[in-house]
């Protein structure tokens, strides 16, 4: 009995001591960098509306799987064998769920569903397991385990059914698992939890995160490069394509790491109700990457095929993916500042207004556009931030 005892205090996190990302979450993100990967490439293949839900419904599947992982080890030491066995089992089943993604709306949808149900369902249980039946978390695994279960019967009644069917089951499945850490895991039978009760390492949640929005960055300087060695003669209008798309990328980064992932570590550490704001975390950043992994379509497609007329199934591509990383970015940053920051609101606006205009505009000149209006509010930001900064260091006597 004190061995078991003993083996579980050595799988949980120290609470109050810093908890830094080690070698094993960064191995177990490789996967995650093949499933933006994936995403990406499907929407590519599928701009339409319909193709938008589709890829909407599987990126909210791979976020999921990630949060909630990111989340158990924040609560449990990767680098103990039993925690490292398990981060692993979820990376393989991860690889197959990401190969499953092309064809999970075709004859690959089982797959899929079934990928994802162990996930969730697997991880939980097995954390449920570590802690023991009298551990203070276990309450909250138990409740959570009840929803990922009922989730599962959706995902995989949906890897049965076809079309629309399909796409509404798992979209059923989604909520399932959103909205229940709204209400606390309310669960009939099983109570409800409180966010004060998700007592969590605030500095390695947010580091998971910036860790996450680096790998769908790198996305799309992937897709800029795989474009543009596809031509078979560089042109001038292929480099310019080349340096709108990079610039488009680093005004991504500079927007969130150069004025915000700092202030977000600091806001999370020093919470009195952590686990409440790495909720919201989580929540703002499922439309900030989204944003980043539409981006990368926009890359391909104006590098791709920049002289091309932007007829109206382009420009969901051209002008979403920046709109939804801005209002991902301005969500995040109210909860980090506890304001929208007017810049991101300023550059929402430019882009409705370009949206009047797009379609009269070749892909090339509208991508070079929405990258001006993102470097404008990167830029815009710094400004403001820098100046607040400096009052705040040197405040008026």
């Amino acid at each position: 009995m004190k061995h078991n005892k003993n083996e579980r205090a050595s799988t949980l996190r120290r609470r109050g001591e810093s908890a830094r990302v080690l070698n094993e979450e960064l191995f177990f993100d490789l996967v995650y960098a093949f499933s933006v990967t994936q995403l990406s490439h499907y929407l590519l293949d599928h701009l339409t509306l319909l193709g938008a839900l589709q890829t909407l419904v599987m990126w909210f599947a791979v976020w999921l799987g990630w949060q909630y992982t990111a989340w158990a080890t924040n609560w449990f030491n990767p680098g103990t064998l039993r925690i490292r066995g398990v981060l692993f089992g979820i990376m393989l089943l991860a690889l197959a769920m990401a190969s499953a993604l092309p064809g999970a709306f075709a004859e690959r949808g089982l797959v899929f569903a079934l990928c994802f149900a162990g996930i969730q369902v697997g991880r939980t249980l097995c954390m449920l397991i570590a802690v023991g039946r009298n551990h203070a978390l276990a309450p909250n695994f138990r409740r959570l385990l009840a929803w990922n279960c009922v989730a599962a019967v959706f995902w995989i009644a949906g890897g049965f059914a076809e079309g629309q069917t399909r796409l509404a089951l798992w979209f059923g499945g989604v909520l399932c698992e959103y909205i229940a850490p709204m209400i606390g895991l309310r669960f009939p039978g099983l109570g409800r939890s409180s966010t004060a009760d998700w007592t969590i390492d605030g500095g390695h949640l947010a580091e998971r995160c910036q860790l996450f929005v680096i790998v769908a960055l790198g996305e799309s300087v992937l897709a800029t490069g795989i474009a543009f060695g596809h031509h078979a003669e560089w042109h001038s209008m292929d480099l310019f394509a080349l340096l709108v798309s990079f610039a488009g990328s680093l005004a991504m980064w500079w927007m969130y790491f150069d004025t915000s992932a700092k202030e977000a570590t600091h806001v999370i550490e020093h919470s009195s109700d952590p686990g409440g704001v790495g909720a919201k975390f989580h929540y703002t950043h499922v439309i900030l990457v989204a944003g980043i992994i539409v981006s990368a379509v926009a890359d391909e497609l104006v590098i791709g095929e920049g002289s091309h007329h932007a007829e109206w199934k382009y420009l969901g591509a051209l002008l979403g993916g920046p709109a939804l990383y801005l209002f991902g970015n301005a969500l995040f940053k109210r909860v980090v500042r506890g304001f929208l920051p007017q810049s991101h609101l300023y550059g929402l606006a430019l882009l409705a207004v370009l949206a009047i205009f797009a379609p009269h505009l070749s892909m090339l000149v509208v991508g070079t556009l929405t990258t001006v209006v993102m470097i404008a509010v990167a830029a815009l930001e710094a400004v403001v931030r820098r100046r607040a900064w400096a009052a705040e260091s040197h405040p008026q006597h």
